[in-house]
């Protein structure tokens, strides 16, 4: 608001004093004492990447599309990195199996 006709509205969470995005050094600060603010723990900005994926893989979101949402360039990648949310897939595969030859 201080900077009046600078201002760009980009509907940015974590804008910078202008309203455009912020990057590296200052939006992990910025993030950093959003948090302090609000009296959470400490963690990275990256770690609400990791969250999101996790979250989104743990409910049966295909994970191509968690891909194309975390920008990896193929799916092993994102499955490599994130398998570890998934080891009760077996469970849940043997039990469609079952389900289809009833």
């Amino acid at each position: 608001m201080e900077h009046g006709a600078l201002w760009q509205d980009y509907d940015l969470v974590f804008p910078s004093t202008v309203g455009t995005p912020q990057w590296g050094g200052n939006l992990s600060r910025a993030f950093k004492a959003a948090l302090r603010r609000a009296g959470l723990p400490e963690v990275r900005f990256h770690d609400l990447r990791h969250t999101c994926a996790t979250l989104l893989l743990r409910q049966g979101v295909n994970p191509k599309y968690v891909q194309e949402l975390l920008g990896h360039a193929n799916v092993s990648l994102t499955l490599n990195v994130y398998s570890h949310v998934l080891p009760d897939m077996g469970d849940a595969a043997a039990g469609a199996m079952d389900t289809a030859l009833g």
